[in-house]
């Protein structure tokens, strides 16, 4: 017989690893106080701890990086628009 997944909503997951990072209990009390499996808790604990560093924002390498990214793209807008519109103009639309 499989055991039916479930889905726990990204609160939940935040709760139970910042009680893992907390370091307050062990693993395996955690996991029989949240149902779940230690493996489980880990994963979420190092999901955490690898995203935190995007809560705080961009490195300022990265926004440079989009803001390019961003006036390329314009450019291209730009010149798609042009191409549109001339070719409106050529086929009388």
């Amino acid at each position: 017989m499989s055991k039916k997944k479930r889905n726990h909503s990204a609160a939940f997951k935040a709760k139970v690893a910042l009680d893992a990072i907390k370091g307050d209990k062990t693993l395996s009390e955690l996991a029989s106080q949240y149902s779940l499996h230690p493996t489980q808790i880990q994963q979420w604990k190092k999901k955490l701890l690898e995203g935190s560093k995007d809560i705080f924002g961009s490195s300022e390498k990265e926004r440079k990086n989009n803001e390019s990214e961003v006036k390329e793209l314009h450019a291209k807008i730009g010149q798609l628009t042009m191409e549109r519109d001339f070719l409106a103009k050529a086929f009388g639309r």
